[in-house]
């Protein structure tokens, strides 16, 4: 690409970031912390840079934050769900320069909907909070070891869509699917 298309390309970008700071108008707090560039980015890219779905959005993760309170979880409140390993980050990153989310379904070790979800979200944000600097995707290492059927719940299957897709848009950067059922 040449560099006028390069730089014209950034420059819609750029005004289209601002289109979606304006929608959102006067932010304060912990919104205004969250609404980044790079962050109004992602939704952006996720809708397709068309602005008013990225503003509707990231409306609605703004309020989903304020009332889940995702940087508000501390280990007390998921320790019970971090028990058997069954979601952790490792200290390693990709050749990109990702980080590594290793997820292993088959060591769930509760029937609790919400606390998944919660220890989810929990492993998440400690994930972001340590992406290398200028980088804001992932890798999902998802080991089926010792996965069965009785380790599927539609539900939290559902919820975990849900948040992720919703409030998380942009950060898995590829997948990695270890000894995965054969119905994958």
């Amino acid at each position: 690409m040449a560099m006028g298309k390069k730089q014209a390309l950034y420059e819609e970008q750029m005004s289209k970031i601002g289109k979606v700071r304006n929608e959102l108008g006067q932010l304060s707090g912990k919104s205004a912390l969250y609404c980044s560039d790079a962050s109004i980015a992602r939704y952006l890219i996720a809708r397709n840079w068309d602005v008013k779905k990225a503003t509707k959005m990231l409306k609605k993760t703004l309020k989903w934050r304020s009332e889940y309170k995702p940087d508000e979880i501390r280990w007390d409140d998921i320790s019970d769900e971090a028990v058997t390993g069954k979601i952790y980050r490792t200290d390693y990153f990709d050749k990109s320069g990702r980080s590594i989310l290793v997820m292993r379904p088959g060591c769930q070790n509760t029937k609790n909907a919400n606390g998944q979800v919660k220890y989810l979200v929990y492993c998440m944000e400690n994930v972001i909070l340590n992406l290398p600097h200028g980088q804001d995707q992932m890798v999902w290492l998802i080991d089926f070891a010792g996965f069965n059927l009785g380790n599927l719940s539609i539900h939290v299957t559902k919820l975990t869509a849900d948040v992720l897709q919703g409030h998380y848009p942009e950060r898995l950067g590829v997948a990695i699917l270890y000894n995965a059922p054969k119905f994958f």
